[in-house]
């Protein structure tokens, strides 16, 4: 008996939206804050900004470590 390839694409596509999302809106902070720095350099609302920002690249992070988490758990199998 052959095995067989089982193949999940909804899994993939949605974690790939769900990154583009927040590539999207961490580029958007990142605009922001050199708008901002560009103006007036406003430490508070700055700071604020890149706090968001590193929160969004951390989730990134997160996501990335769990897809590579998953496709080493099937690869050990």
């Amino acid at each position: 008996m052959r095995a067989q390839r089982v193949r999940n694409p909804i899994g993939p596509v949605k974690t790939n939206t769900e990154i583009e999302c927040l590539r999207l809106e961490l580029a958007t902070l990142n605009q922001r804050i050199e708008e901002l720095e560009e103006q007036h350099p406003e430490a508070v609302k700055i700071e604020a900004l890149r706090a968001s920002a590193l929160v969004l690249a951390r989730r990134i992070d997160e996501i990335r470590c769990s897809i590579a988490s998953d496709l080493t758990d099937l690869l050990a199998k």
